[in-house]
């Protein structure tokens, strides 16, 4: 059995989309990454994505009992390509008919120079196969992105991707799945220690 810790990285304040830009965190909140981290297993294969704000937060989340992986782009944010850095409001006007089905019918649309929710599921689902196949019966904590973790929300649940995106991922929250015999179990999602 591999248990899934997800996180999501500290918030970073942005009021635009982003995706692989990389902009840090905002890891003050001592107090609330000292409940994160208690409550996260005390000995786990740790993992973040490459971007700053997941590495940063799994610096700020490690435990020294925490065995640390190297940091894998497999689990970035979605690649928001040229809407990357541009405020929703901006998108909707530059591709107003391109950003609605984005959003209403996610899956094989793909911003301009960007990826689709199924290309980014497809990178995240292999890396978690490689690693589950790795580490059959481990404690796994990923720190990485809302698109992220929901793509691995609608695996677990056996949803669409328009139903994953109607959960919240809050920033400094976790969503634990596990996996045994090849099958996914969503146990919590969103869960703010």
């Amino acid at each position: 059995m591999t248990i899934w810790h997800w996180v999501r990285h500290g918030p970073t304040h942005e009021k635009a989309f982003v995706g692989w830009r990389d902009v840090p965190a905002d890891l003050s909140d001592e107090d609330q990454i000292a409940r994160l981290r208690a409550y996260l297993p005390d000995t786990a294969l740790m993992v973040s994505s490459d971007l700053i704000r997941a590495s940063a937060t799994a610096d700020a989340v490690q435990a020294s009992a925490h065995t640390r992986l190297p940091h894998v782009a497999d689990i970035r944010e979605f690649n928001f390509g040229v809407w990357d850095g541009l405020h929703f409001s901006k998108v909707a006007e530059r591709d107003p008919e391109l950003s609605r089905a984005y959003w209403e019918t996610p899956g094989d649309v793909a911003p301009p120079q960007g990826e689709s929710w199924n290309m980014a599921a497809k990178r995240v689902n292999s890396f978690v196969d490689r690693i589950n196949a790795a580490h059959p019966s481990a404690d796994i904590i990923a720190v990485a992105h809302i698109g992220v973790i929901l793509t691995q929300v609608q695996r677990g649940l056996g949803v669409s991707a328009y139903d994953a995106l109607s959960h919240s991922i809050d920033n400094l929250s976790t969503t634990r799945i596990i996996w045994s015999r090849g099958q996914a179990r969503v146990e919590t999602i969103n869960h703010c220690p």
